[in-house]
């Protein structure tokens, strides 16, 4: 019998790539978007999708039950820090009470199984590199608080309940599918490598590098770039853990080694050939100086093995989507 999953958010950047992941596998997909970022056209004909929101129980109840769902993947969600500064109470209400009533459904209807997408922004700034994942939780914004506040009610869910959970902590995701059937098409994204195409690529008259006097070696902050394929199939590797009766764990999704704003600007010079209108700007509040993963425990704990390790390709096929979406 197929094994039928429910993806949240699954119009949406990461959602989307998840989804090919989960059909090529086997999986019956069903999405679940509002579609406020996500694109309907980037959700895979073979998915099943409704348009809606992880708020409306009615609604996630009646997908839960009718499509007799087995996991969740939950995707949906704002993620943009300086938005979540000025508007910390739309981040806490799509965030945190949405992700509440995914849960509450999940509990009424059965549903054990669940993957959480998270962030290193629980974490803050944080006191040792690489941050593992028993690092100290000190998020610096309403979003990272919002995710950390997820965590917790994820948390105490399973300890009251027959549900188990991964929560993935997701570093700097970047890059497109590697056969261009879907990449980061949020209007007004503000994902470095993605912004930086868009100016390769015309679709921005610039690009800011906001603050260039950190205490880094060249001034700018430092980030864990994992490209969005790898982190795909962690989540492919996630569920199939839970299916194989592994416990509640809380993994980070990174490379263990983080580039500077600058180092990634001149890749995408180099691998586009085009030199890029960089624009210095002022810091931004919430902004972390430097971050990367320690990711020993999501390989042992998963057997998940990166393919697509390396700047220099996850920029070349972030440009790639870039140019072929063009149009």
């Amino acid at each position: 019998m197929t094994r039928t999953v429910l993806v949240t958010g699954g119009a949406g950047y990461i959602g989307s790539h998840v989804t090919l992941s989960l059909l090529e596998a086997g999986y019956a997909v069903v999405v679940l978007d509002n579609l406020s970022t996500g694109r309907r056209e980037l959700v895979h004909g073979d998915a099943t999708f409704y348009e809606g929101s992880t708020g409306d129980r009615d609604l996630v109840l009646k997908i839960l039950r009718d499509h007799q769902i087995e996991a969740v993947l939950h995707f949906a969600a704002s993620t943009v820090v300086p938005e979540s500064l000025a508007d910390p109470m739309g981040y806490y209400a799509n965030n945190t009470v949405n992700s509440r009533n995914m849960m509450a459904c999940c509990a009424e209807a059965g549903v054990d199984r669940f993957v959480f997408s998270s962030t290193a922004a629980v974490y803050g700034e944080p006191e040792e590199l690489p941050v593992t994942e028993a690092a100290s939780l000190r998020p610096i914004s309403p979003y990272g608080h919002s995710k950390l506040m997820t965590e917790q009610m994820l948390t105490d869910l399973s300890r009251a309940s027959s549900l188990k959970h991964v929560i993935l902590r997701y570093f700097n995701v970047a890059g497109a599918d590697p056969e261009g059937r879907t990449g980061q098409s949020t209007p007004n994204a503000t994902h470095l490598i993605k912004v930086a195409c868009e100016a390769a690529c015309g679709k921005r008259e610039n690009l800011t590098v906001f603050g260039d006097d950190y205490d880094t070696p060249d001034g700018t902050c430092i980030r864990d770039y994992i490209h969005v394929t790898d982190l795909a199939e962690a989540h492919l590797a996630a569920l199939r853990y839970l299916e194989n009766n592994g416990e509640s764990t809380i993994l980070n999704c990174g490379y263990n080694r983080g580039f500077s704003i600058r180092e990634v600007i001149q890749s995408v010079e180099k691998n586009t050939g085009r030199d890029l209108p960089v624009v210095n700007g002022p810091r931004r509040d919430g902004d972390i100086v430097s971050i990367y993963a320690e990711n020993s425990k999501i390989l042992e704990t998963l057997g998940w093995k990166p393919q697509h390790d390396d700047l220099d390709h996850i920029v070349k096929t972030a440009y790639a989507w870039e140019t072929r979406s063009a149009d």
